[in-house]
């Protein structure tokens, strides 16, 4: 291979033809199809609502990057699988990103780099960077704790207003995750059960939608139920504000299962179906419901090589609780053995349809968010040296996911999109390449008329308008007709 110039070269021949590579096209971008989600989230007003709400210590006169302007362009690049705040150094100039914060592409202005987010995300101000300033820290850290909360509180807000309907129940469903660390991060610690160094975030979702209705970073030696009940206090304390006779149900594993929780929800008035680790007594209630398992098992097991048996125990009261409750236990032998799995609950009906037909089903939430966040979003990259800038950053992963969700509701008739995950979204509709011609009156992106995506990006750029239009009552702005193939 010889270099001819800087921005020229020759490669080798490909028949009769020379190969060459030239650097003379201008704008040139690969994440164009973001553009379907920005014509979802911009008329919403998501993340300028958002960015209205953070408190930011920063003396105006010394802004170069509004706080909308920042948080945009951190959400777009974790849905475009661009994580890290070293990741703007390279995207700043990035033409399709500058368009996504509504920064013109022929204007000599470069994003915010990855230094400037990392201190937006403590909070800094200007003297918050020089030593002998306790006044600026001080101001930083209620900064960065306001912060948290404004993110857990926008959440809901979010979910309520995305509602095309008011909802007669809702589902909270409540799980936290292990959050492996690598450095010295403050307040990570060992976790003798996941067996490593970790951070402990405690997540709520619905459980119809899927959408994030809080998230809380937690030190990596937290019990699974720290926090929760001041969680599940705050989140449905908005929802009744907004609804006052909806029916709220809570769905937890075995971490959450403590006498405060118990006694909050029925304070509350909630529905729960809560996971309880197997011991003695409640072993020795259902024995004989297990005897008549093993048995059945002995004699039909090669046709039923999976036996079921629902029970319930009536009137069980652990230590620590302040009176009896119910409890529906799951008995099943298989080929790899028996095992009992029990719930505390208060709903009614059978111990079946509680099991099977209601708490099973968690398994889709919030299992699958908590996989999306961390394998599509790579929300679990908490680098900061700080507890709250990695909370900070976190959450922003939070709300990629809670536009993600809105996203895909919008294109429930799409069935390219409905039940797609972030990887595969990312694939198929997101990174595509696109040339980026600016004019006096226009600014087009030019896309390859080959692309195999084109009819369903137009036809998702049809759903997300008329998305819009309902939850805004406003007509959708002529989404997805102005030549697109439909």
């Amino acid at each position: 291979m010889c270099q001819q110039e800087h921005t020229h070269f020759t490669l080798w021949e490909v028949g009769r033809q020379r190969l060459e590579v030239t650097f003379d096209q201008g704008s040139l971008v690969s994440d164009a199809g973001l553009l379907a989600v920005r014509a979802l989230e911009k008329p919403l007003g998501i993340l300028a609502e958002l960015a209205g709400r953070l408190p930011d210590p920063r003396s105006p006169k010394f802004v170069r990057h509004s706080a909308e302007r920042i948080l945009t362009q951190q959400v777009y690049q974790v849905l475009a699988g661009y994580p890290d705040c070293n990741d703007a150094d390279d995207l700043r100039h990035d033409a399709l990103f500058q368009i996504l914060a509504d920064v013109a592409a022929e204007a000599d202005q470069p994003l915010a780099s990855g230094s400037t987010l990392a201190r937006f995300q403590y909070a800094y101000t200007r003297k918050g960077d020089r030593p002998g300033q306790p006044e600026a820290l001080l101001q930083s850290r209620a900064a960065q704790l306001a912060r948290i909360k404004v993110f857990n509180d926008f959440l809901v807000d979010l979910y309520i207003r995305t509602r095309p309907t008011p909802p007669t129940q809702i589902i909270l469903d409540v799980d936290a995750t292990d959050d492996p660390v690598y450095g010295g991060q403050a307040l990570s610690g060992y976790h003798g059960y996941y067996r490593q160094h970790q951070y402990f975030p405690l997540l709520v979702f619905d459980g119809g939608t899927g959408l994030p209705l809080g998230c809380w970073l937690r030190p990596g030696t937290a019990h699974a139920s720290l926090g929760a009940v001041d969680i599940l206090k705050a989140v449905v304390h908005r929802l009744r504000a907004a609804w006052p006779e909806v029916v709220i149900t809570v769905r937890a594993d075995n971490g959450l299962a403590v006498p405060a929780v118990f006694d909050f929800c029925e304070q509350e008035r909630l529905l729960y179906a809560i996971g309880y680790a197997a011991n003695a007594v409640l072993e020795r209630a259902v024995a004989c419901a297990t005897a008549d398992v093993e048995l059945y098992y002995r004699f039909y097991g090669r046709c039923d090589p999976f036996v079921q048996r629902f029970e319930t125990v009536k009137d069980y009261q652990s230590g620590g609780w302040s009176h009896p409750r119910r409890v529906v236990a799951k008995i099943e032998r298989s080929p790899q053995g028996s095992q009992r799995r029990f719930v505390v609950t208060n709903l009614s009906g059978h111990a079946s349809d509680v099991y099977k037909g209601f708490y099973v089903r968690r398994g889709a939430v919030p299992e699958q968010p908590i996989g999306e966040l961390k394998n599509g979003l790579r929300a679990d990259r908490l680098s900061a040296c700080g507890f709250c800038a990695n909370a900070f950053r976190l959450l922003v992963h939070v709300v990629a996911y809670a536009i993600f969700v809105l996203f895909r509701e919008a294109n429930a008739a799409v069935p390219e999109v409905a039940h797609a995950a972030v990887s595969t979204l990312r694939q198929r509709l997101w990174k595509v390449p696109a040339l980026v011609v600016s004019g006096a009156r226009r600014l087009v992106l030019r896309l390859s008329a080959a692309w195999p995506y084109r009819e369903v990006w137009g036809r998702v750029l049809q759903a997300v308008g008329a998305f819009v239009g309902r939850l805004t009552g406003r007509p959708a702005d002529g989404l997805g007709v102005a030549g697109l193939p439909m």
